[in-house]
């Protein structure tokens, strides 16, 4: 292979297995947060592993959840990273630099000896029972079940009962800020929208019971116990959706109700359970506890820095918040070796707007004008054209800061032409080569995707490369045509 290429391919002429290709679901960090639109980080460590060399500058315009960095830097790449959405860089910074596990573990005893009673009591039945979940339709609680170790148990309540504990005065909460939401059929969100309406007042009592006592700590330990917050928020709201009537269309009749999850926007379904706040909690917590005590013997992780420390100083990793677009003026031309992103596909996934509830409850701001998105609340004025003039000038600008041989990654797929274009001009309009695609599964099924009439299924790795001389383009096309699904067309050629 020539000296100029420079990659260590791992490949030696045979088929590479489908494990790189065939995610084995989500585990430690990567399962820890829901975030909208997480990838397989199967995906991004083969592409890491096979286009980088120790100390290479990696660079990721559209960080989203995050996991990219941690993959880098257990690779000894530097690496870059921006977006737009506050709590990506808040992931982003926990999987970078988690608290330490023993801290972590007190931090999250001390929270449950202060709160757990507390919260505990407003789920408190007259025979002493504690509801670990109760069953909302039509605004009236119909069932309430306990938990009697792992297993649910359902109560025999009274109406008297049931309507106690739907009689709960409006609270509003100290700890969070207010909804900021548009008219988005899309995602079933209006801009009326208050936190009242995705919570009950008990839910709210108990995240402000829960943030109070976060507020006492600092730093990474902080950053982790607010987040384990947003990551549990979803099950504490009106937004879990009943399972029933499942096995009826074998002709099987049964009452049983199952749990199901928060999942389409802001949907609050007639019939719907409202589970224990602090059960809530207490579940990501552990499962972050575990996340960090995994971790514990992995590559000690690096700060992030600003762009200005990163350049100056040779810091191993920058991570900023704001619009890719603008901070990638900054980067200095053909400094940086590879770039894997994963951008927002058209108008498949609001970000920001789905993540505003994670948002108020840790109490971060966003800057919605900034985001790339196209967007069905038409108030926002993110509309197609905007949207290909915008990932056009971004993508303008890694080809300019990417080096010579260097190679440009991307995560993309999208249900109608329009959205490709800024894609599909890339060869025209830049010394970008592209080199070819090959499909890659999500990790986890989604219900709205696989639902929706015309979801998207997959999404294409796209590779492309700068100013690659004829031999070694060869080189890399053979070396890559070893994966499944490989094909130098491009993707809309295939269809």
């Amino acid at each position: 292979m020539s000296d100029n290429l420079q990659i260590p391919f791992n490949f030696d002429g045979k088929a590479i297995p489908d494990r790189h290709f065939s995610p084995d679901g989500y585990k430690g960090f990567a399962g820890f947060h829901k975030y909208w639109g997480k990838k397989p980080i199967e995906v991004w460590r083969f592409l890491i592993e096979n286009l980088t060399l120790p100390d290479d500058i990696v660079l990721d315009p559209f960080l989203g959840s995050g996991l990219i960095a941690k993959e880098c830097v257990n690779r000894n790449c530097r690496f870059i990273g921006f977006d737009v959405n506050p709590i990506s860089i808040e992931l982003t910074k926990l999987y970078l630099c988690p608290p330490d596990y023993t801290d972590l573990g007190k931090a999250i005893y001390g929270i449950e000896r202060a709160v757990k009673s507390r919260i505990n009591s407003m789920y408190q039945l007259s025979d002493g029972n504690i509801a670990s979940h109760l069953l909302w339709d039509d605004e009236q609680i119909t069932r309430v079940w306990t938990k009697r170790g792992r297993k649910r148990e359902e109560l025999n309540l009274t109406r008297l009962e049931l309507e106690n504990f739907q009689g709960a005065e409006e609270y509003q909460p100290k700890w969070v800020r207010e909804l900021r939401l548009f008219d988005n059929t899309r995602i079933n969100s209006q801009k009326t929208f208050t936190i009242n309406q995705l919570f009950t007042s008990r839910a709210l009592r108990a995240i402000d019971i829960i943030k109070e006592e976060i507020e006492q700590h600092s730093g990474s330990l902080k950053r982790a116990l607010h987040l384990i917050l947003s990551a549990s928020a979803g099950q504490m709201s009106n937004m879990v959706f009943a399972v029933s009537n499942r096995g009826k269309t074998k002709g099987i009749e049964t009452d049983k109700i199952e749990v199901g999850s928060w999942v389409v926007g802001y949907w609050c379904p007639a019939q719907h359970f409202e589970i224990n706040a602090w059960n809530c909690y207490a579940t990501k917590a552990n499962k972050l506890l575990k996340a960090v005590e995994e971790d514990r013997y992995s590559k000690t992780s690096a700060i992030p820095v600003s762009l200005e420390e990163f350049q100056n100083k040779e810091e191993a990793v920058c991570v900023q918040q704001g619009d890719s677009e603008q901070f990638l003026k900054f980067i200095p031309t053909e400094s940086i070796k590879v770039i894997l992103t994963d951008p927002p596909h058209g108008d498949r996934i609001p970000y920001l707007e789905l993540s505003e509830m994670w948002n108020s409850i840790i109490g971060l701001d966003s800057n919605y004008q900034e985001e790339l998105v196209v967007s069905n609340a038409k108030e926002r004025g993110k509309d197609i054209p905007t949207y290909n003039r915008k990932i056009t000038s971004i993508f303008h600008q890694c080809a300019r800061v990417l080096k010579k041989d260097g190679f440009l990654a991307i995560l993309f797929n999208a249900r109608t032409d329009c959205h490709w274009q800024c894609l599909s001009n890339l060869e025209t309009t830049t010394e970008l080569v592209y080199l070819g695609c090959y499909p890659s599964v999500y990790s986890a099924g989604s219900v709205l995707q696989d639902n929706r009439k015309g979801g998207l299924k997959t999404d294409y790795v796209l590779l492309y490369g700068k100013q690659i001389n004829e031999k070694n383009r060869a080189k890399t096309v053979a070396a890559f045509s070893n994966v499944k699904g490989w094909t130098t067309r491009y993707p809309k050629e295939s269809d």
